[in-house]
């Protein structure tokens, strides 16, 4: 069964921002199951348009950043 998007249902996101790149942290749930935390990356080229990247390393301003978040999207899991 393909990826359907009305399935997938928003329950929490928040978006930090930071120089050229912005860490959107989500928890979603998908045709009512279990709801899973989800981190994401996007970094800003030079025509200022986002594009998706994977989140790979973080620095530790994101980190700092970043983990207090995530401990409030637990609170909607």
């Amino acid at each position: 069964m393909p990826y359907d998007k009305s399935l997938d249902v928003d329950v929490f996101k928040e978006v930090k921002e930071f120089e050229g790149s912005r860490i959107t942290i989500g928890v979603f749930s998908y045709n009512n199951g279990e709801k899973k935390l989800q981190l994401g990356r996007e970094n800003q080229d030079a025509s200022g348009e986002w594009r998706f990247s994977k989140l790979g390393r973080m620095t530790k301003v994101e980190v700092q950043a970043v983990v207090p978040v995530m401990l409030k999207a637990v609170e909607s899991m």
